[in-house]
């Protein structure tokens, strides 16, 4: 029988981990799936291991995990296959298969798109005067900060070449700051700066902060921000899909610019495949150096 397990990274604000919960209860409503659970990987319960167990109580012996993430980083690339590793330990007779994160897709793209239309009248001719500011939360992983690039070029060309910019809150460059001063310099009238996060929590406090400091700083510049992504109806057909590739073993991941596999490669004499399987066997099959060397690998990233 069938489970699908949709895990979201977790927040401090309580707020921000209900939208989740009850996001997934509308999933259900267009999902013929027996069973389907919510797990979190850190500062909020249910957590990934509590959710496996209760697919498996409720008589799934097939389980698929699917990250509410945007887009494959550490998280998804090193975490929740350890959580697999450990689930298939736990229950040999259970099949589990993993899904893909959202990712570059077509829906993203609407639903960028009408977020500017409908909240900052940004319409699908565009305005040679405005700029629009993607900001993504950023991550150490190049491979996934890459996929707001693609994501932004889509975006430019879906309104007709308008100028479509990204800068990242934290652990990458560009910052929002050399974002904004770049298309300052560039001579745009306005900028539109999208929080390219799921919900209202610390990430946008601090983008309504940097918006202040902005105003006072450039003061000939108008500045307008959007509220954050969301959980728009949009998405749900975005992990219905994925949900899909994963029970049905077709899910996998771009693997060639991944640096867990570089790294692999380099220090550990190995090459791994992120299928829909995720056969990571980063933990106890390796010499003793080779876990010193991935140890450190995922101290970094964390």
């Amino acid at each position: 029988m069938n489970a699908v397990l949709f895990i979201g990274h977790g927040s401090r604000k309580h707020e921000g981990n209900e939208n989740i919960l009850s996001f997934v209860e509308k999933i259900k409503e267009n999902m013929n799936v027996p069973f389907i659970e919510t797990g979190f990987l850190e500062f909020a319960a249910p957590t990934i291991s509590d959710g496996i167990d209760a697919c498996v109580k409720r008589g799934a012996d097939n389980v698929a995990l699917v990250p509410i993430m945007f887009f494959p980083a550490g998280h998804s690339k090193i975490h929740i296959p350890h959580a697999i590793d450990e689930a298939k330990e736990k229950y040999p007779a259970v099949r589990f298969t993993y899904g893909r994160p959202i990712g570059v897709h077509p829906e993203m793209v609407n639903i960028l798109q009408e977020k500017l239309a409908e909240e900052a009248g940004l319409t699908e001719e565009g305005d040679e005067d405005t700029a629009v500011l993607l900001v993504g939360r950023g991550s150490s992983d190049a491979d996934a900060n890459s996929e707001l690039f693609k994501l932004s070029r889509l975006l430019s060309e879906r309104l007709q070449h308008q100028l479509v910019d990204i800068s990242y809150i934290g652990v990458t460059k560009p910052t929002v700051e050399e974002g904004v001063n770049r298309l300052f310099r560039l001579g745009v009238k306005k900028i539109i700066m999208v929080p390219y996060f799921f919900f209202s929590g610390i990430l946008v406090d601090r983008m309504d902060e940097k918006l202040s400091n902005f105003e006072t700083e450039y003061p000939d510049l108008d500045f307008s921000i959007t509220k954050p992504i969301g959980f728009h109806t949009r998405l749900k057909i975005i992990l219905k899909e994925r949900a899909e590739e994963a029970l049905q073993g077709k899910a996998q991941l771009n693997c060639d610019m991944c640096q867990y596999r570089l790294f692999a490669v380099e220090h550990m004499g190995i090459d791994h495949h992120h299928d829909h399987d995720h056969a990571h066997h980063h933990h106890g099959s390796q010499d003793e150096n080779s876990g010193e060397a991935m140890h450190a690998l995922k101290g970094e990233q964390s």
